[in-house]
């Protein structure tokens, strides 16, 4: 506790430092993980994120003026946005994520008042843990307290998705901003993408704990194949709607109905849609042996995940390759795969407690003689997505 009340000592001394006044309130939004149900969640498929204590703080104060000053502690930079010309700030090299969501609020008819926002992010950006939505979300929440509004954390992740999709121009799906906003302390959420229908399953692996790898290659969605995956999918659906004129989605169409129909497909396409289809079967399987206290089970469906994305839907690449497969073969582990959007990122193992001080030092030392550079390991809990409380 003590070590906690010197960081938000400093963190005030130095919004006061950069603003003049001292904050008046503090906010954060969680990062997470995805246990499983991978590229599912802009397919209307159900996923199975959880909130971690890697968060995004926002230290903030009213300031009377039209603008926003935003403050990033790590890039000692502000960016300076103009609540009544939200539309003009698209090019920010920083601020363009804060910008879109005070664009979103303010279509929605939620009043804006000029503030003083300082950023202490501890998730780390390009990992596949969901920096982008931690940052939007608790824009979102703290734009919302400065002003005094009333808001509701559902609404909230659903304006931070939109920010993200039409201001920023990542195509993303809800499961970020969902879990940066709704995640409980010690349970898993799980989420239906399609109708926004969720459930807590208690976070319980018994002698297990997860442990988060960060392969430390950044990716960056809109640079990376992620919206090529989803144009991919999206002909999937289309083709197997000539079939199946009933579904909406890809989550509707069973394995079953996949294998029926599955020559209507060609290639890659043929492969994408078949990740999703038993990717979505594999959470269902996956939510079922969480409730029921069956580790390992939950164990070999992750398992056949991170297969399924490496080998049918492409998006894995060396690194989390490397670090998934090496993983797996160290004594104390029993499932293993990547997590986020890929093409860099982190990934989750499923490890023995008392044996996962010797695998994180296994596996990193196997990670850097194949790949030439260490890979990072984090001490994370399960937490609860949004926090806000009055200094």
């Amino acid at each position: 506790m003590k070590k906690v009340q010197n960081i938000e000592a400093n963190k005030s001394v130095l919004f006061e430092r950069v603003f003049g006044e001292k904050p008046a309130y503090e906010i954060s939004a969680a990062g997470r993980i995805n246990l499983i149900g991978e590229h599912v969640d802009y397919c209307g498929g159900k996923v199975m994120p959880a909130s971690l204590n890697l968060n995004c703080r926002i230290f903030a104060r009213q300031n009377g003026t039209n603008f926003i000053r935003a403050y990033a502690d790590d890039l000692d930079e502000t960016a300076i946005i103009d609540i009544f010309s939200l539309d003009t700030c698209k090019g920010l090299r920083w601020g363009k994520y804060q910008a879109g969501v005070a664009y979103e609020l303010h279509r929605a008819g939620y009043p804006l008042v000029g503030c003083d926002l300082l950023y202490s992010c501890s998730v780390p950006f390009g990992s596949g843990l969901s920096s982008s939505a931690a940052i939007e979300v608790s824009t979102a929440v703290a734009l919302n307290v400065v002003a005094g509004n009333t808001y509701d954390l559902k609404e909230m992740a659903l304006l931070s998705q939109k920010a993200e999709n039409e201001y920023c121009g990542v195509n993303c799906g809800i499961m970020d901003q969902f879990a940066a906003a709704m995640g409980r302390k010690d349970s898993a959420l799980l989420l239906d993408c399609k109708t926004l229908e969720y459930e807590y399953i208690p976070f319980e692996l018994g002698k297990y704990e997860i442990v988060v790898a960060n392969c430390n290659k950044p990716h960056n969605l809109v640079e990376s194949k992620y919206n090529e995956r989803r144009a991919e999918v999206e002909e999937a659906l289309a083709k197997l709607k000539g079939i199946y004129p009933n579904i909406s989605c890809l989550a509707d169409v069973t394995p079953a109905m996949f294998e029926e129909s599955k020559g209507v497909l060609r290639g890659k396409i043929c492969s994408r849609a078949e990740h999703v289809v038993y990717e979505c079967a594999r959470v269902n399987e996956a939510a079922k042996a969480l409730k029921g206290g069956d580790i390992e089970k939950l164990a070999a469906l992750i398992n056949q995940s991170h297969d399924s994305l490496s080998k049918l839907y492409e998006v894995t690449g060396r690194e989390p390759d490397a670090l998934a497969y090496a993983a797996r073969e160290q004594e104390g582990c029993i499932g293993a795969r990547m997590i986020g959007a890929g093409f860099g990122g982190c990934t989750i193992s499923i490890v023995e407690k008392d044996k996962a001080e010797a695998f994180k030092a296994a596996v990193g030392e196997r990670y850097k003689k194949e790949i030439g550079y260490a890979a990072s390991f984090y001490d994370t809990s399960i937490e609860d997505g949004v926090t806000v409380r009055a200094l």
